[in-house]
């Protein structure tokens, strides 16, 4: 598989990721299957290809619509899930040039799959530690990404935990999108190749 079909994989599962951020802030649940996707991302530290990080391409649907919606040339692109991806970038930046933070959050992981033993991916318990993870290695690495939605729903801490969650999964899957060789001017420059990509995705699964 060429690396641009890689990317746009990355990037459609690191939008994925933001726009679960946003429906949950808005609405307080999210996509069983896809919140166990996006986290389970996370623990593939030494894939053998792609594939091993997301291998239900089904699941990753609504990411690649949301490549096609954000680069695509609608008039329809969500400007909070843009702000979110931007700051998102932002952070992984930092994150990619401070070696203590990968050696920690490394360590983290590791933690997480030997507890994976013990519980579901989706137990609030596993959620609640994909989360501290984010609140202690990444948050903290620059601008904290605000994130907007219903005050009543942003108060719980399960929903705030699986937003801290998904934002881990959104980082993770940043992350590869630059191992890759993703740079952010091609998500001016390069739209209609990954657009392209992302609808051919669609019509395979």
């Amino acid at each position: 598989m060429d690396t641009l079909e890689n990317r746009t994989m990355a990037l459609a599962a690191t939008l994925q990721a933001i726009a679960q951020v946003q429906y949950i802030a808005r609405h307080g649940e999210t996509d069983e299957a896809q919140l166990a996707a996006a986290l389970k991302s996370v623990l593939v530290t030494e894939p053998d290809s792609i594939d091993d990080i997301y291998p239900n391409k089904q699941v990753m649907a609504n990411g690649f619509r949301w490549v096609i919606n954000q680069l695509g040339d609608n008039h329809q692109k969500d400007v909070e899930i843009t702000r979110y991806l931007v700051g998102l970038l932002s952070l992984e930046r930092k994150l990619s040039r401070n070696n203590g933070a990968l050696n920690v959050l490394s360590e983290r992981i590791n933690q997480l799959q030997r507890q994976l033993q013990h519980f579901q991916i989706t137990d609030d318990q596993m959620i609640s530690n994909f989360a501290s993870i984010y609140s202690d290695v990444i948050s903290n690495l620059g601008p904290k990404i605000q994130i907007s939605g219903n005050p009543h729903m942003l108060k719980q801490t399960l929903v705030q935990n699986k937003i801290r969650a998904l934002l881990l999964a959104a980082m993770r899957s940043a992350v590869l999108w630059r191992q890759l060789g993703g740079k952010r001017r091609q998500l001016v420059f390069s739209r209609k190749a990954i657009v392209d990509t992302a609808k051919q995705f669609l019509t395979l699964h």
